[in-house]
């Protein structure tokens, strides 16, 4: 059975300058925030199964209070430690997805985040987001990865991870980007990115405007909900705010 960790760093409020802004839900109001903001928690997830450790999204890339990565502390609080893990899997390469792959140390070095990890990498999303940039994605936080032995590229529309993580080309949210279902024979676990990013968004019909496809994306939530209610998924809510694993 697959244990899955959810693992928050934090509420915010993006808004068209696609910053991410701390937000207290206990005395902050949203209608503070400039028009258009949305409210949004940033949650990677830390799910092991018996063959692996895995991290699906790397978060923001913040440290904590004592100057520690927020993912490396969250991993430990959950009993597992950073060399741990086996595998990090990204459905897109947006900052708040992948602010983390690599990190400086205090004397500057620069080192992988997970140094016995595999990172599972869509090869069409690399290119798209070095020639994209910003403010959506951050070439100099993501290009030095990809020069090491640990990215593991991903090619074609569809394929599967060492016999039992699928992967899909969905392109609603952004072109080139990928969702995964993690079947270990006894539970399925699907992580949709920004795809189904919140459990309230697989319920309500509706096309967004910040996605690369809106009427595509709005399809493909309404297509993953159909099928993990028949196949009985459980569902990783990346930006959920209350509620980050749920079955529908």
């Amino acid at each position: 059975m697959a244990e899955i960790y959810p693992m928050s760093e934090g509420v915010f409020t993006i808004g068209h300058d696609k910053e991410f802004v701390p937000f207290d839900v206990s005395k902050d109001e949203l209608n503070d925030r400039p028009t258009g903001s949305l409210l949004v928690e940033i949650q990677p997830f830390l799910v092991v199964t018996d063959k692996d450790v895995i991290v699906l999204d790397t978060g923001l890339g913040f440290n904590n209070s004592d100057g520690v990565l927020q993912i490396h502390d969250n991993i430990r609080r959950h009993g597992y430690e950073p060399a741990a893990v086996t595998k990090v899997l990204l459905s897109h390469l947006h900052k708040d997805h992948a602010g983390c792959l690599i990190f400086t140390d205090d004397n500057g070095m620069v080192h992988n985040t997970f140094p016995n990890a595999d990172y599972y990498i869509y090869r069409p999303e690399a290119e798209f987001a070095l020639a994209t940039g910003t403010p959506s994605y951050y070439p100099e936080e993501i290009e030095p990865l990809f020069t090491t032995n640990q990215v593991k590229w991903i090619d074609g529309e569809e394929g599967v991870i060492d016999g039992y993580i699928k992967y899909f080309h969905s392109g609603g949210h952004c072109p080139q980007h990928i969702v995964f279902l993690i079947d270990d024979g006894k539970d399925k676990v699907f992580f949709g990115g920004d795809e189904a990013p919140q459990l309230k968004q697989m319920k309500i019909k509706y096309v967004a405007k910040y996605d690369f496809d809106g009427k595509k994306a709005m399809h493909l939530r309404e297509k993953y909900a159909d099928t993990g209610r028949r196949e009985d998924w459980q569902f990783l809510f990346y930006h959920d705010v209350k509620l980050p694993v749920s079955r529908l």
